[in-house]
């Protein structure tokens, strides 16, 4: 064992290594018996492939670079892909991310386009793809910019011919629906094929405020006669629905102040935690109906587990197995259950769950240690007081190397990541960033500030009206408390986050002085900007629940800012955006920036050329992450070894 000051140990989880595993599967489906997802490629321009597994459980990416499996719908995407066997072959479609463009496609042919471009705004987009073979056709929702302005689009559920007829004939795209709402989501079809389910919500509300739940009749000609609500409303939030192989419509909702599950509108398990959770994107699923009735769950308060639930006895039997996080997808067919879960020492992986002997197995994607597992966190679960005595839930990190420790009275430096969302949460699983920091004797401290998802309503509408304020006071909470416990070096506390993370980590740098630098990400940094067209239409109401209405509250826009306040920055900081980032666009930041001009505080800004709203290449988040050790390195005085001295732009 060395002793070494904290910060400068030795560590294997390079910058390249911690790239190479960012992201994870998503958006599993069977396909006849064969199971295929999704996955990320960092080191192949941040693309995302589609992976099938073969009936010997071998691995293949079935579709070559530059192909990309991604859709833009609501710009955070959703379900891009479908598929089933025809003739004895798997029949695929698809969303190329390049040209939005829904793609027919089989195994050992080249895909072929069956929707058109369009020159209008954001052109045509597609999402959820659900094949009906009978009709010939794919089912799927329809984002149809009508101008060139971000919020100049409409939604409706659409069928698309699977002929190739609208590839270049805009006409030849049958909508099922009016735009009665601004959002939808696909249409599940009931197992006779005669109703249809899916989910429309309005501005100023998002999908976790409130939600119909929305049923219409399949007519013989295939059209869809006029929807009824049938559950949810401004104040219900419906997060998933999906029919029982009985009939019966079965759906999440959140009436009790949890996600639980209904089925005609009867509670199922009715507990204090999740079985639902915000819809980012469309196609997340936390449940899937099995053939014999039962019904596989995604569920948990905080962490989520795999388990299946008898509706009849209400009876929940969760899954064994090292998994203690699993991610909002799910496929089933007959006994087989495919989900995709990780845990603080395995990163996600698709796993089959056998509902008749209650076997869990990875089958694709499998956790493999790219180095000496005796380098991973080791993380605490952790309660702490906010103002007013409010709880506030965290995961810490210590710093942890193996062959190292730090010298007697020294205490080290944390980072405090503040989430995504923000209406989010951190998950309690291996994650190499965290790694890269942690092995070489740095702590971190994730925060699910109020606000975050997974603990109730009532605890996720702490946001509201007071971003900039609960979730500041959260995260200082957090890292005074490690501080005062002596846990954490009071002088070389730093925050971190990106998106609304980036907004919280700006936000703390201007109203406190717990901090002695920051991190900040693609972020959110001029409300009322944001607020008036400089964010894409999904969340340009969003603001409203958040902060107050505009028109009503400009003050409160104003007076949380960091644009507005750069005078008050005092710490270093360093600043990440990507350059095509359409959700918190580049002109943010430079504003920011250029309030900041002249004010000698060192910073330095790095903006990324092909990159949007989070990173996705592997050359970007290489180049991000050594900076970002820089600035705690010259900012706490520390010698991490093969890593460039800061250089600030100021």
């Amino acid at each position: 064992m060395r002793t070494l000051a904290y910060g400068s140990w030795p560590s294997p989880v390079d910058a390249a290594l911690a790239a190479a595993h960012d992201g994870h599967p998503e958006y599993v489906g069977i396909v006849g018996d064969e199971t295929w997802w999704t996955e990320p490629r960092p080191t192949e321009g941040g693309r995302r492939t589609l992976v099938r597994r073969h009936a010997d459980g071998t691995e293949e990416s079935v579709l070559p670079a530059p192909w990309n499996v991604r859709s833009r719908v609501i710009e955070y995407g959703g379900q891009p892909w479908a598929g089933v066997t025809h003739e004895g072959e798997p029949l695929v479609v698809f969303v190329h991310f390049a040209d939005q463009r829904l793609y027919r496609y089989r195994p050992g042919g080249d895909p072929l386009p069956l929707t058109p471009l369009s020159p209008v705004g954001g052109g045509l987009r597609w999402a959820q793809p659900q094949l009906r073979l009978t009709d010939g056709e794919v089912w799927c929702v329809l984002e149809e910019f009508t101008g060139d302005g971000p919020s100049d689009v409409r939604r409706v559920l659409a069928a698309v011919p699977l002929d190739g007829a609208a590839a270049r004939d805009r006409g030849a795209v049958r909508e099922l629906t009016a735009a009665r709402h601004r959002f939808v989501t696909g249409p599940r079809l009931s197992p006779d094929g005669r109703r249809a389910a899916w989910l429309g919500w309005d501005h100023p509300r998002m999908p976790w405020d409130g939600t119909e739940l929305l049923v219409a009749d399949v007519t013989g000609d295939g059209t869809l006669s006029e929807p009824r609500t049938v559950a949810g409303g401004p104040d219900e939030s419906i997060a998933q629905a999906d029919w029982a192989s009985d009939g019966s419509l079965l759906y999440a909702s959140d009436r009790t102040g949890w996600w639980n599950l209904y089925r005609d509108g009867e509670p199922l398990c009715p507990r204090e935690e999740e079985f639902g959770g915000p819809l980012w994107k469309l196609g997340h699923r936390w449940f899937a109906p099995l053939d014999n009735g039962l019904v596989a769950v995604v569920h948990g308060r905080g962490a989520t587990t795999l388990g299946v639930l008898d509706p009849e006895t209400g009876e929940l039997v969760d899954v064994a197995g090292p998994w203690t996080e699993f991610a909002p997808t799910l496929a089933a067919h007959g006994g087989r259950v495919v989900a995709v879960g990780a845990s603080p020492r395995s990163a996600y992986e698709v796993v089959e769950l056998d509902t008749r002997t209650g076997r869990a197995r990875v089958i694709g994607a499998a956790h493999d240690d790219a180095v000496d597992p005796a380098h991973y966190p080791e993380p605490l679960i952790r309660t702490f007081t906010g103002p007013d005595g409010r709880e506030v839930h965290a995961h810490v990190y210590p710093p942890h190397h193996p062959g190292c420790t730090a010298p007697g009275g020294e205490l080290p430096p944390y980072v405090v990541w503040a989430h995504g969302g923000p209406t989010g949460r951190s998950p309690l699983v291996l994650d190499l960033e965290i790694a890269y920091f942690t092995s070489r004797g740095i702590g971190v401290a994730e925060v699910n500030y109020g606000g975050s998802t997974g603990y109730g309503r009532e605890y996720r509408n702490r946001l509201r009206e007071q971003w900039g304020v609960v979730d500041v006071e959260d995260c200082a909470a957090v890292a005074l408390a490690l501080a005062d416990e002596g846990t954490a070096d009071r002088d070389r506390l730093a925050v971190r986050g990106g998106s609304a993370g980036g907004w919280t980590a700006a936000a703390s740098l201007v109203t406190t002085d717990v901090y002695a630098c920051g991190t900040i990400s693609y972020p959110i940094l001029d409300l009322a900007g944001w607020a008036t067209g400089e964010t894409h239409d999904f969340e340009s109401r969003y603001l409203e629940t958040l902060v107050g209405p505009y028109a009503e509250v400009p003050g409160r826009y104003a007076e949380r800012s960091p644009t507005e306040h750069a005078d008050r920055v005092t710490a270093p900081f360093l600043l990440l955006q990507g350059l095509d980032d359409v959700i918190c666009p580049p002109a943010q930041s430079e504003r920011f920036l250029a309030r900041m001009a002249a004010r000698g505080v060192p910073h330095t800004y790095l903006a990324f050329e092909g990159e949007g709203h989070g990173f996705r290449r592997a050359d970007t988040m290489i180049r991000a992450l050594e900076a970002e050790l820089a600035l705690y390195a010259h900012v706490f005085g520390l010698h991490p070894h093969g890593v460039p001295a800061w250089e600030p732009s100021a």
